[in-house]
């Protein structure tokens, strides 16, 4: 008889006497995500990234907005308009200021990733005398802020006669420990086999630093690129301080006087901080990956 010898499941499988029924198999990837853990972090998250982007969301809005809704409580702008931009581009010397911000942030980048990259390879992998008393001091600058040094930077500046140039706004950015301490921390890591090979095969400390060392770390540059290109970007105490030539404004500079000109029309300057904001978010845009990466692999943990 068919029911002592098996039974029928639901599937229409047969299953002999005494035998055990099959665990029903799972498809991959449909096991269970939502876990009570993940789903509060997923909410703390979406809240974070609300109140984080909420700033900039609201800044991009009002700067569509008309003089008269721009102090209304309504997010979006009851009547949209780009007059705002047109006039910023129009009637103030605003192009001017991006370029100046452009110049010096880029030549500065480039000069200072060559100069870090070079003493943070002769920091970690070179051995001489009062190597670490180098490094030392030169981390020790990190605990200096701005405040205190802008009055000595600013009589050395004067005495080179650099005020109200370019190359007051750029030789002093040159130097930064922390480009000099991120670089370091990623060439320590780097095995003693690969650059002894590169020595036995003929290859110098130069050859060696530009054609092993430089291409094995290209990410943690781009990275420290962007770090650079926005300090400079962002600058204003220092370009303030040391330029009353308004064609060598940058465009922070040139934001707050556009306030002290046009202190009745919030949309103006609102308009004028949302194109001095491109820039940044391209930069993150394009390389958050190099950013994330280099903040993870490099002590920061």
């Amino acid at each position: 008889m068919t029911s002592d010898i098996a039974t029928r499941t639901t599937t229409g499988s047969t299953l002999h006497d005494g035998a055990r029924p099959a665990a029903p198999r799972r498809k991959p990837g449909r096991e269970k995500k939502w876990t009570k853990k993940s789903t509060t972090l997923f909410v703390v998250g979406v809240v974070i990234a609300i109140v984080t982007i909420f700033p900039l969301a609201y800044m991009v809005l009002s700067s569509f907005k008309t003089e008269a809704d721009i102090y209304g409580t309504s997010l979006l702008p009851p009547h949209w308009t780009f007059e705002n931009y047109v006039y910023v581009f129009t009637q103030v010397p605003f192009a001017r200021y991006m370029f100046n911000s452009f110049f010096v942030s880029a030549f500065v980048t480039v000069v200072a990733l060559l100069f870090h990259s070079m003493a943070a390879y002769a920091l970690a992998r070179l051995r001489f005398k009062g190597r670490e008393t180098v490094f030392l001091i030169m981390f020790s600058t990190l605990l200096v802020s701005l405040p205190v040094v802008l009055i000595p930077e600013f009589e050395v500046v004067r005495l080179l006669g650099m005020l109200d140039s370019y190359w007051g706004l750029i030789v002093p950015s040159l130097f930064s420990a922390f480009g000099i301490f991120l670089l370091r921390q990623f060439y320590i890591s780097l095995p003693d086999e690969l650059e002894e090979a590169a020595l036995i095969d003929g290859a110098g400390y130069w050859r060696i630093y530009w054609n092993v060392i430089l291409p094995l770390f290209r990410p943690v540059l781009a990275a420290l690129a962007v770090f650079f290109f926005l300090a400079n970007w962002n600058s204003f105490v220092w370009p303030l301080t040391i330029t009353s030539n308004p064609d060598l404004r940058v465009v922070q500079v040139g934001i707050s006087t556009f306030h002290q000109q046009y202190a009745s029309s919030e949309s103006y300057i609102v308009a004028a901080s949302t194109v001095a904001a491109i820039p940044t978010l391209l930069l993150f845009f394009f390389f958050q990956r190099q950013i994330t990466e280099s903040i993870k692999t490099s002590g920061f943990k």
